[in-house]
This record gives C-alpha cells, sequence and structure tokens, in this order.
C-alpha cells in the first residue's frame, strides 16, 4: 500500500522494518462471501423487473430521476443485507469456541497516553492514573487552549508521582500529531495505551492486556470493548444504548470474519509498531489509517471482549452533531488519501478491505442518499406520478384526499418481494436492538423514537459535510465539548459547523421543501422525515431534557412507521399511492 505514512518530527534513526511480513492470524471470508452472494441473488432476481420501470421516462427530467432510483436502490440492498449479515453471523460467532490467549510477560512498562483539548474530565484521567497495574505511567498530552482548564490539569498531576504534562507549542496534525509529539520527544515505554477525555479504563486494564499482548507477537493491538455511562444528562442516558449494543453486536465477530479497527481509545498498542510506520497519520481518521498501515506491515488487532472501558454519549444535541460532521469530514478525507492505495493493497484479503470499506464509505454515501430521498419522493412523484383523489370512509362520513397515484408501469415493483426486501433494507440496521431489548418493549420503543429524530435528520448536515470537505479538501478535527470551535468564521463549506446560520437554513430549507412534497403528495413517511429535518434544529440549540421537546421526537417515528404499514397495504388491494413510498425503497 503506497502510502506515506511517515512523519518527519519523528526521529529518523527510529528502526524501520517495512516489508517484514509476518504471519497475521487469519479471518474467515465466509460472511463477506454470503453478502456478495446475497446480493448478487437479490440483483438478478428483482434487476429485470426494476429495469422496466425505466421504459415509463416521459423526459430528460424523469428519465434522470428513474435511472438514478435504478441504480441507487441495489446501494440500499447491499447495506441491509450487510447489517442483517453481521447480526446473523454475530450470533453464529456466540456459539463457536472462542480463541485461546497466549499469555506473555506480566510487568511490561506501559505508558498511559491522556488526550485532552479543552476537554478535561477529572474522573477519566483518575481512572487512568489508579490502574491496578505496578510499571506505568500517565502522560496527560494536553492541547488545550483555555487557561482555567490548563491549570486544572497541572493542579491534578501534581498530585501524583507517575503523572506527567505534555504540551506542546502548536496543534499541528490534530489528535495525531499530540500523540506523535509525544512518543517522538517523551515516551520511551515499549507498550502505550491512549485515552479519550472522558473516557474511563477498567482497573485490570493494563493486568489483562498486557500479558495478551506480549504473548502474541503479531499483535499490534488490542482494542477493548466500550459501554456508555450510565449517568450525565438525558440525552446521555436516553441515547446510552445505541453505543452499547452497537458495540455488543458489531465489534466481537471481527476477531472471526473481518477487520478489527482501532478506534483511536481504549486500546493498548506496541510502541515498535509506531516506529515501523512513521507514526500515526495525521489526519482526522487517524485511527483507521494506522490500523490500516501497521496490517500492511503484518501485524494485525484484535478486540478484547471481555475488557470494558466505558465513555459518554455527547450531553447535548450540539455537541452530538459536532461529532458527526467530524467522523463525516474525516472519513471523506480517508477515503480520498487511502481509498484507491486501499483497494489495491495485495497485503490484505478482499474480505477485511470490504470489512474497511462498508463502515468507512457509510457516511459519504448519505449524500446519494439525500439526493435519492429528493428525487424518489419528490421529482419522481411529480414527474411522473397520475393526480387523483383518494376517498375514505368512516363512521359514515367520506374523506377525499388528493393523491399521486403510482403509474401502471410502477405496479411491477408492488409485490411482496419487492417489500420484503425494502424492510429488510430499512430495518436491518435496528434489527440488533430488537433482538436486545425485544423483553423490553416500552424501552426499545423509546429508544427507537429518539434515534430516530436524531439519526434520520441528519442527512441534510451529513451532505453538507461531505459537500464540504469535497470543495476544500480539508477535514477539522472538532472537539464535541469545545463551544468555541463554531465561532471561527470563514466560508460556509470550510467550515460546515452545525453552529453555521447557513447548515441550520439549510436544514430548514430541506424540512419545509420535504413538508410540501409529502402534503402534496399524500407521502406519510416523507412528512416524519421532513419534521425530524426541522425538529434537529429546534434541537440544536435547546435542552434535551424539556418535556415538550421529548413529546416531539415521537412524532417523526409516528409518521415513518405509519407511511411503512400502508405502503404495505397495497399488497392487500389498497391502490398503490405514494405512502412512503420514496423513503422505503
Amino acid at each position: 500500500m503506497s502510502v506515506n505514512l511517515h512523519n518527519p518530527a519523528i526521529d529518523a534513526g527510529r528502526p524501520q522494518d517495512k516489508g517484514h511480513i509476518r504471519n497475521a492470524a487469519r479471518r474467515s471470508p465466509v460472511m463477506f462471501m454470503f453478502i456478495l452472494t446475497a446480493w448478487v441473488a437479490a440483483i438478478i432476481w428483482f434487476g429485470p423487473r426494476l429495469v422496466q420501470v425505466l421504459d415509463i421516462a416521459q423526459g430528460p427530467v424523469s428519465s434522470f430521476a428513474l435511472h438514478y432510483f435504478v441504480v441507487f436502490i441495489p446501494v440500499a440492498w447491499l447495506y441491509g443485507i450487510y447489517n442483517l449479515s453481521v447480526v446473523l453471523f454475530a450470533l453464529v460467532d456466540r456459539v463457536l469456541p472462542k480463541r485461546e490467549h497466549a499469555l506473555g510477560a506480566a510487568d511490561t512498562p506501559v505508558a498511559v497516553l491522556y488526550t485532552t483539548c479543552n476537554d478535561f474530565v477529572e474522573t477519566s484521567a483518575l481512572s487512568c492514573a489508579k490502574l491496578d497495574y505496578e510499571h506505568f505511567r500517565v502522560y496527560i498530552l494536553d492541547d488545550s487552549s483555555d487557561p482555567e482548564i490548563m491549570g486544572k490539569i497541572d493542579r491534578f498531576a501534581a498530585r501524583y508521582d507517575h503523572v506527567q504534562v505534555v504540551r506542546r507549542s502548536n496543534r499541528v496534525g490534530f489528535k495525531a500529531g499530540n500523540l506523535n509529539h509525544a512518543l517522538g520527544n517523551v515516551v520511551e515505554e515499549p507498550l502505550f495505551v491512549i485515552a479519550d477525555s472522558d473516557e474511563i479504563l477498567p482497573r485490570d486494564f493494563l493486568r489483562v492486556l498486557v500479558p495478551r499482548i506480549n504473548g502474541d507477537p503479531d499483535c499490534g493491538f488490542i482494542q477493548a470493548n466500550h459501554r456508555c455511562l450510565q449517568r450525565g444528562t438525558k440525552l446521555q442516558r436516553d441515547m446510552c444504548h445505541g453505543v452499547d449494543v452497537h458495540w455488543k453486536w458489531y465489534q466481537p465477530l471481527r476477531n472471526r470474519f473481518g477487520f478489527v479497527m482501532f478506534l483511536g481509545h481504549g486500546a493498548i498498542l506496541r510502541r515498535n509498531c509506531w516506529q515501523m510506520v512513521g507514526g500515526f497519520p495525521e489526519v482526522v481518521s487517524e485511527d483507521l489509517a494506522y490500523a490500516i498501515a501497521i496490517r500492511e506491515q503484518g501485524y494485525y488487532g484484535t478486540f478484547a471482549e471481555d475488557v470494558t472501558c466505558f465513555e459518554e454519549f455527547p450531553e447535548t444535541v450540539r455537541s452530538f452533531r459536532v461529532r458527526h460532521v467530524k467522523w463525516t469530514r474525516g472519513t471523506c478525507e480517508f477515503l480520498h488519501r487511502y481509498g484507491l492505495d486501499l483497494l489495491r493493497s495485495n497485503r490484505m484479503p478482499w474480505s477485511e478491505k470490504l470489512d474497511i470499506l462498508f463502515p468507512t464509505a457509510n457516511l459519504p454515501v448519505t449524500l446519494f442518499f439525500f439526493l435519492y430521498m429528493v428525487i424518489a419522493a419528490i421529482v419522481l412523484p411529480l414527474a411522473i406520478g397520475e393526480r387523483n383523489i383518494l376517498t375514505l370512509e368512516a363512521f359514515n362520513t367520506s374523506f377525499q384526499i388528493p393523491v399521486m397515484l403510482m403509474p401502471p408501469g410502477m405496479n411491477i415493483l408492488y409485490t411482496w418481494d419487492f417489500f420484503l426486501i425494502r424492510v429488510c433494507a430499512l430495518l436491518s440496521p435496528i434489527l440488533c436492538f430488537i433482538l436486545e431489548m425485544w423483553t423490553r418493549p416500552l424501552r426499545l420503543l423509546r429508544f427507537l423514537t429518539h434515534s430516530t429524530s436524531l439519526y434520520a435528520a441528519l442527512a441534510p448536515l451529513s451532505t453538507m459535510s461531505v459537500l464540504g470537505y469535497a470543495f476544500t479538501r480539508k477535514a477539522r478535527f472538532l472537539v464535541t465539548g469545545d463551544t468555541n470551535d463554531g465561532q471561527r468564521g470563514g466560508s460556509v463549506w470550510n467550515e460546515t459547523h452545525p453552529d453555521s446560520k447557513t447548515v441550520q437554513r439549510f436544514e430548514w430549507l430541506a424540512a419545509i421543501v420535504f413538508a410540501i412534497g409529502a402534503l402534496a403528495s399524500f407521502q406519510i413517511a416523507l412528512f416524519g422525515i421532513a419534521v425530524a429535518y426541522g425538529l434537529i434544529s429546534v434541537m440544536h440549540s435547546s435542552d434535551w431534557g424539556r418535556p415538550g421537546l421529548q413529546t416531539m421526537t415521537w412524532v417523526p417515528f409516528s409518521f415513518i412507521a405509519t407511511g411503512l404499514a400502508l405502503g404495505g397495504m397495497g399488497l392487500f388491494g389498497l391502490q398503490p399511492v405514494f405512502f412512503g413510498f420514496g423513503f422505503h425503497f
């Protein structure tokens, strides 16, 4: 993989072992063979009928819209099959024998690198300082600019002989630059741990993982499990289940079927691997780029399901949105810089490449999904829909509602098998939550309503973030808790910060356009999406705990669920109108 990961700031005399390929533990490609086989089978089965809808085009606008419709739908199916397969193979992984861990030396010196930038959390730093291990030292890598926070850090470090504060004269290279500066100039320990500012390490973290990494010379890092802290703001308490369930279902199976990603925190790493690849790549997604770099040298990562760290969900909706922008532009940067090299690499199995690309491409693909929403839910009904009157009778009263009927050429898609694969694509991302919390239906329902209002409403912000990177080729390492990050000015494409008035106006514009389209064509699910787009801007600067706001989160979910249900009624003879037509394909 021809990726330049060298950092000139790092001593050129450090050992370089490039080209030496170890016999890394092989992961089975069976899961991705299943995914691709199922996807190809779906295309073969549905493709001929899907292509037939191109015949109903009535001009250049509808022709473009239908072609985009036909091309994008298999992409949605692919992600649906991927998420469904993850759940199925996670269940398989649970019943297969677990790998035995070879143990090595248990007394290797370790550096614990606690990273902070105006977001110091004393309880988290304290968990690093009080680990149940003899040979370790804590380095607080402080990139803060707030004098009050810096003073608080200094006072904390002064209480412990084994805690040292490390600062640098600039913030070049984001978090990666901060880590490279410390590892290249201060830290000498052969193993090091990275902890985020809000992370709680368990006391036995080093006692368990040091012998494990020492017992496997091909292991470049061990990524620990994570759970959400059951405390803090109401938003944190309501949404913590998303983090917990995701880690439980998606991460452990990668030891057997995929690529174990270094997630930037809560992990123990080898310093010689860091030296070998020339340091952490100074990009926003430095964790993923680093994991790939050492994999290219024959090392691999493992996931420790039995060692659990704790972290906080963002405290506010604003913080949640700031983090999302950082992730979106960071993954765009990664794909732009390393995507082609990753595909061309002959040192990584194809299944591991796919396991990297599926989650990383997910955020940039939101741009194309948002365009699909506009086309399928607004352009197509206006271009090819047939206006008619839907008469509903109830309690001896008739109601006449103007609707957009699907043209006869679309009826070939209104079948049981098409409906089922649409439902699969829609519900597969939340299947693990349904299985995890099916015994607690009220808790599950509350989580689904809240997550719909938060995650479904991110499409306009994601779109702006992807376009922002496309125009500027810049990714910013936004600090979730930094309240001043959105006040730096610059062009909208350079910032795309959720504090930006331009971003919020775009969200409101999307809400209004989608609402008008939903009312004009009686698309119930689309109206729910429109409400979510408008609601997210209100929640951005509001307290999540407000009773009225909590009630409003039920509105988008209710409309989307109703639209899906009514869309399926066409299978029982209801005239196939555009109930949720665009969204549920």
